[in-house]
C-alpha cells in the first residue's frame, strides 16, 4: 500500500464475487483512508483470491506491503464471513498461520498485526512460537490459541509432535509461507511441504473446508517453479494457482566507497578496515545505517573498529547476528525502531522482511556474493513503497570495484538468481516420520499417500518407502540387533514411539539447521552474552582474551556447557570466527561479472569505479591479459616461493575448490608433482616448487568436461567429505543426537559417533538411503556438479589465453593475499609480506 496520491485503484471484478462491495473490503478500505493510504492493485488481488479460498504465491519488491496483502486478505475474508458478529466473536482458533523463516522476522510483523486489529476493534490476538519463546507463553497459547500464530519451520514440526495437535488446525483458514524464496531450495522449505502435506491429509480425512496456502516472496528468478514447489499439495483441491506480481519499480542507488589512494590497495585478508573512516562518515551523516558484513566474526571485528576509531558513537551503535542473545537481539530491534540506534553492525540475521522504517542509509562490506541478496540488503533501506534505497558498497580489495559495477548492471536488469528445489531428503523424511510417532501415531499407508503429493517426495518409490521403515522399526539390515535404533511400535496398525526417552530426545533435537556446537557465554557475575562455537573455544585457555558481542571479554572456566567469562580491557582479543560464513558468488553474478571484465577490454565502460581502477586496469593489461566474456585467462608466474599457476574462471569459491582440485589431479596423472592451493571467488591458484605443464597444447584437455564425475571422485576424498555430510544427515534423521536432556554432545564425539555409523553402513549396506544421500549432497551441493560441469561446457566453447607476466598482475594478487597463510611459506609477518607485495604490484615496468 501506498500514501494517499491523485490517483484512483479500481478493485478487479472477474468473478461473481465483488470485493470492493463486500463489508470486509470496505470497512479495511475506511482504515486505510484514515491512514491516508490507498492498496495497490497486487495488494486488492491477493485480498481477493484470498477471499475465494484459492491458493497462490505473492511477488513484490522489498517495502511494498506484502505482508499486508494476505495478512488484510485474511481479515477482509473473516469479517465477509461473519459481519454481525466479528467484533464480539471471540475464541475462533487458529485462523491464520505464518511462517517465517527468521525468529527475528516475528515480534516486527507479530505488532504490526496486533495494532491493525486492536484499531479495528477485532478480538484477535496475535502469537509468536518460536525458540525464543517461554514455556509460560507456550502453556498460555495451548490454553487459548491465538487467531494468529507466528512460527517457524522448526516449530511447526515441534506442534505436530504434541498430542492432540489436529484440534490446533481445525478452524485454520490461510497458511502463509513468508519469505518463501528464502526457503525453497533448502531442508527448512522440505519442512514445509511435510507440514503442508500433513494438514492437507486432516482437511480431506475430517472433511474441514480446505485452507488456503499463500507463498510471500521478493526476489527469485523461478518464481513460477517456487510456486509448484510450495503448492503441490494444493492439487488434491485446486488444479490451477494464482501468481500475482506486483509489477512496481524499486529505485535503488548504489555508491561505491573509493579508497582515497589507489596505492594504499585494500586486500581480503583486512575486510575493507582500510576505509572505516568513510564508514564513520556515512554513519555520521545519516540518521540511522545498517552495516551488512557477510560472516559473524568479521562482524564483530568491524564493530569494535568502528567504536575504536569514533568512541563517540558509543551507545549509539549496537551488533546484531545469530549467535548474539535472544534478548539482546530484540533491543537491537526495537531501539532501532525507536531511532535510539544511529547504527547497526549485522550478518545476515537482519537481511530479511523486518520493517525498518527509520533505517535511510545500507552499507555492504565486501561481496554480497548474489544479485538478490545485494538487492534485499538494499532494500531496508528506503523500506516503502516509491522511496528510493541508498546503498554504499564498499570493496575489501580493489577488484571487487568491479564487482560493484556488475551489480548496477544486474540490479538496471532486473536479474535474480534462481533455486533449485530439494528432492528425496531421506533425512528429513525420517525425522518427520519420528514427529508423527511421538504425537499422535501414523498409519504408513495413508502418510505414504500424502508424501506423494510432495514435490520433494513425488517420486518416492514404494521399496524406499518400506525401507525407511524397516529402518525406524527394526533398524534396518545393519542395526536389527541394536535395541536403540528399533524406535517405533505397531499397534493396530498404528506407528508410534512409545518410548518417553525417545520421545524426549526428539523434540529437543527437531530441525534441519545442523551447525556446529554452540556454547552459552556468560558473565560470571552477570547474565548472558552470547553463543560460541566449541571448536572455537576448545582452542582457549583460560586467561585467553576474546570478543564476543561487543565485548571484550576473559575466558574463565567452562562449565556444564557454558563458557563462563570476564570483562577484559585487554586490547589483544581474539575476534571469533564461525564455520558457517563460506558463501560463494552466485552463477548470475559470476556470468554478469565475466561481461563487466568484457566490456571493460573493449573499452566501453563510463562508470566512476571503472575510471578510479584505470591504472590498475592498465597494470593488469600491460602485464597479462583483462579477459573477454568468452576468453579464460590463464596466469604462470614464478617468485621465491615457487612456482604460481593461475586460472580465472570467476565461477565462485565454491567451483573453484572443486576445480582447482581436479586441475591439480589431472596435472599430476601426468607428472609426479605436488600443489598447494588457494581461491576466492574470481580463480584460484596451484602453487608447486616444480614448473607446472599447463600450455596452449593440454590446457583445453586438462580443463574438459569428459569423465568429469569419475575425476571428481578420484581429485577429492569424497568419502571423507561424504562422511562429514553424514553427520548432519545423521543428526537429522535421528541416528544420533545433537542435544541430550540436561547436556549436549562434544562435536568431536558426535562425529566420531557419525563417522563409525558411515563405515558401518558402506561395508555392510551400500545401498543405505542415508549413504546415498551424503555423496549425493556432496556431489550436488558441497562441489555444485551441476554448475561445474556447466562451467567447464563454457571453456571448452571459450578462447584460452595464457600468459607469463613477470610480476603479480592485480587479478592475482587477492588470491596470493588470501592464500599467503595456508602452509606458513614465510616467517614474516602476513601484514609485512603484503606490503611489499603492494610495492612491487604498483611498481611500473
Amino acid at each position: 500500500m501506498e500514501h494517499k496520491t491523485n490517483h484512483t485503484i479500481s478493485a478487479s471484478s472477474n468473478s461473481i464475487f465483488e470485493l470492493n462491495k463486500s463489508p470486509g473490503y470496505q470497512l479495511i478500505h475506511r482504515w486505510m483512508q484514515q491512514h491516508q493510504m490507498i492498496p495497490f492493485p497486487y495488494q486488492e488481488e491477493t485480498w481477493e483470491a484470498v477471499c475465494l479460498r484459492e491458493h497462490g504465491i505473492v511477488n513484490a519488491p522489498t517495502g511494498c506491503g506484502k505482508t499486508f496483502s494476505v495478512f488484510l486478505g485474511t481479515l477482509i475474508r473473516y469479517i465477509n464471513d461473519h459481519p454481525d458478529s466479528y467484533q464480539t466473536k471471540k475464541n475462533n482458533g487458529l485462523q491464520l498461520l505464518w511462517i517465517t523463516p527468521l525468529r527475528a522476522l516475528a515480534a516486527d510483523i507479530a505488532k504490526a498485526m496486533q495494532t491493525v486489529i486492536n484499531e479495528l476493534g477485532i478480538p484477535w490476538k496475535v502469537g509468536i512460537r518460536n525458540g525464543d519463546t517461554s514455556t509460560t507463553e507456550r502453556l498460555r497459547q495451548k490454553k487459548q490459541v491465538p487467531e494468529i500464530l507466528l512460527t517457524t519451520p522448526e516449530s511447526l514440526h515441534l506442534l505436530l509432535a504434541q498430542k492432540g495437535y489436529p484440534d490446533l488446525f481445525a478452524n485454520l483458514k490461510v497458511i502463509a509461507m513468508d519469505e518463501w524464496h528464502e526457503l525453497m531450495g533448502s531442508k527448512r522449505g522440505v519442512q514445509i511441504e511435510l507440514a503442508l502435506s500433513r494438514l492437507s491429509g486432516l482437511y480431506k480425512k475430517n472433511k474441514w473446508l480446505p485452507f488456503s496456502v499463500w507463498g510471500i516472496s521478493a526476489t527469485i528468478g523461478n518464481l513460477e517453479e517456487a510456486a509448484e514447489v510450495l503448492l503441490y499439495t494444493t492439487k488434491q483441491f485446486y488444479s490451477k494457482h494464482r501468481l500475482i506480481k506486483a509489477n512496481l519499480s524499486k529505485s535503488i542507488k548504489i555508491t561505491s566507497v573509493l579508497p582515497d589512494d589507489l596505492t594504499k590497495f585494500p586486500w581480503a585478508g583486512h575486510v575493507g578496515l582500510s576505509l572505516i573512516d568513510h564508514v564513520i562518515s556515512i554513519i555520521e551523516e545519516s540518521e540511522t545505517t545498517l552495516i551488512f558484513i557477510n560472516t559473524r566474526g568479521m562482524s564483530e571485528r568491524w564493530y569494535q573498529a568502528i567504536l575504536d576509531h569514533a568512541p563517540s558513537l558509543a551507545g549509539q551503535i549496537a551488533l546484531h547476528h545469530g549467535s548474539i542473545d535472544p534478548e539482546l537481539r530484540s533491543w537491537v530491534e526495537d531501539a532501532l525502531h525507536q531511532k535510539k540506534l544511529k547504527a547497526v553492525v549485522c550478518t545476515a540475521s537482519l537481511d530479511l522482511g523486518v520493517d525498518f522504517r527509520p533505517v535511510d542509509t545500507v552499507i555492504q562490506v565486501g561481496s554480497p556474493k548474489g544479485i538478490s541478496r545485494f538487492s534485499q540488503r538494499a532494500g531496508r533501506s528506503g523500506h516503502q513503497p516509491n522511496a528510493t534505497s541508498h546503498i554504499y558498497f564498499l570493496p575489501t580489495h580493489a577488484i571487487e570495484l568491479i564487482e560493484s559495477v556488475a551489480l548496477q548492471e544486474a540490479i538496471k536488469e532486473n536479474m535474480t538468481e534462481s533455486k533449485d528445489p530439494m528432492l528425496l531428503c531421506m533425512d528429513v523424511l525420517l525425522q518427520y516420520l519420528q514427529t508423527l510417532a511421538i504425537s499422535e501415531g501414523f498409519i504408513p499407508e495413508d502418510i505414504y499417500r500424502e508424501i506423494k503429493e510432495t514435490y520433494c517426495y513425488q517420486d518416492l518409490e514404494k521399496h524406499e518407502w518400506e525401507g525407511l521403515l524397516s529402518f525406524l522399526v527394526y533398524g534396518g539390515k545393519t542395526l536389527q540387533e541394536y535395541d536403540d535404533y528399533k524406535k517405533i511400535d505397531i499397534e493396530n496398525g498404528i506407528y508410534r514411539i512409545k518410548s518417553r526417552k525417545l520421545a524426549m530426545r526428539h523434540r529437543i533435537n527437531i530441525g534441519t539447521i545442523v551447525s556446529e556446537q554452540m556454547l552459552k557465554v556468560k558473565f560470571q557475575k552477570g547474565g548472558y552474552i552470547g553463543m560460541i562455537e566449541e571448536w572455537f573455544i576448545s582452542k582457549l585457555e583460560p586467561g585467553d582474551h576474546f570478543t564476543i558481542a561487543g565485548h571484550n571479554v576473559a575466558l574463565v572456566q567452562i562449565k556444564d556447557m557454558v563458557v563462563y567469562v570476564r570483562s577484559s580491557k585487554s586490547s589483544k582479543t581474539i575476534v571469533p570466527s564461525w564455520m558457517g560464513g563460506r558463501m560463494s558468488l552466485s552463477a548470475h553474478l559470476g556470468a554478469k561479472l565475466r561481461e563487466t571484465f568484457h566490456h571493460i577490454s573493449e573499452e566501453q565502460h563510463t562508470y566512476p569505479e571503472i575510471r578510479y581502477l584505470s591504472e590498475l586496469l592498465m597494470l593488469q593489461k600491460e602485464r597479462s591479459h583483462i579477459p573477454g566474456e568468452r576468453e579464460l585467462l590463464i596466469e604462470h608466474h614464478e617468485s621465491k616461493e615457487g612456482y604460481h599457476l593461475l586460472v580465472f574462471p570467476f565461477e565462485g569459491r565454491q567451483v573453484h575448490e572443486a576445480l582447482s582440485a581436479i586441475l591439480a589431479y589431472r596435472i599430476g596423472q601426468q607428472r609426479n608433482i605436488s600443489f598447494s592451493i588457494a581461491m576466492n571467488d574470481y580463480g584460484f591458484e596451484l602453487l608447486s616448487d616444480q614448473p607446472i605443464p599447463v600450455d596452449e597444447t593440454n590446457a583445453r584437455d586438462l580443463l574438459t568436461s569428459v569423465h568429469l564425475f569419475q575425476d571428481m571422485q578420484r581429485s577429492v576424498n569424497a568419502t571423507e567429505m561424504a562422511k562429514r555430510k553424514f553427520r548432519d544427515i545423521a543428526v537429522i534423521s535421528g541416528l544420533i543426537f545433537q542435544v541430550l536432556p540436561g547436556q549436549q554432545k562434544k562435536a568431536r564425539h558426535l562425529q566420531s559417533s557419525a563417522s563409525l555409523l558411515f563405515n558401518v553402513f558402506s561395508e555392510y549396506e551400500p545401498d543405505n538411503p542415508l549413504i546415498r544421500q551424503a555423496y549425493q549432497e556432496v556431489y550436488e551441493q558441497q562441489m555444485d556438479e551441476k554448475r561445474l560441469r556447466l562451467a567447464l561446457q563454457r571453456i571448452a566453447e571459450s578462447k584460452i589465453i595464457i600468459t607469463h607476466p613477470e610480476k603479480f598482475s592485480p587479478l592475482a594478487f587477492p588470491i596470493i593475499a588470501d592464500g599467503l597463510n595456508r602452509n606458513n611459506l614465510s616467517t614474516e609477518k602476513m601484514e609485512e609480506r603484503i606490503r611489499k607485495m603492494q610495492e612491487q604490484i604498483m611498481k611500473k615496468g
